[in-house]
């Protein structure tokens, strides 16, 4: 990949952990939303020639739609599309520490966790 790649990477990384409505950027269920770059790696985002695709963890109470509104306007205009995967919700009041947690699955928004 070109230096203007990995600049462009760099700031589309930046400017998506700015948005309000992001907790955080996400690499997706098995780590495929990344890009490679010479000697490191850009977790959460991915740009290839044909699109870019953002993986987020959402801040509540923001709906997905105004998430990836916020992640759309803070890449700004680009000549591909951007797929914005939301993989997570977090709240204020949600104090658990993702990396400790028993299940690597993201659970869909709208969905049902089972009780155990």
């Amino acid at each position: 990949m070109s230096v203007d790649v990995e600049l462009d990477v760099d700031r589309i990384a930046a400017a998506v952990r700015g948005c309000s409505p992001v907790a955080d950027l996400h690499g997706g269920r098995f780590g495929e939303i990344a890009t490679y770059l010479p000697g490191r790696r850009v977790t959460g985002v991915r740009v290839r020639p044909a699109d870019i695709t953002v993986g987020i963890v959402g801040h509540y109470p923001a709906t997905v739609f105004e998430m990836a509104d916020a992640v759309r306007a803070a890449i700004g205009p680009v000549d591909r599309p951007v797929h914005v995967a939301v993989m997570d919700i977090e709240s204020d009041t949600n104090t658990t520490d993702r990396t400790a947690s028993s299940s690597a699955d993201p659970v869909a928004v709208g969905s049902a966790r089972r009780m155990p």
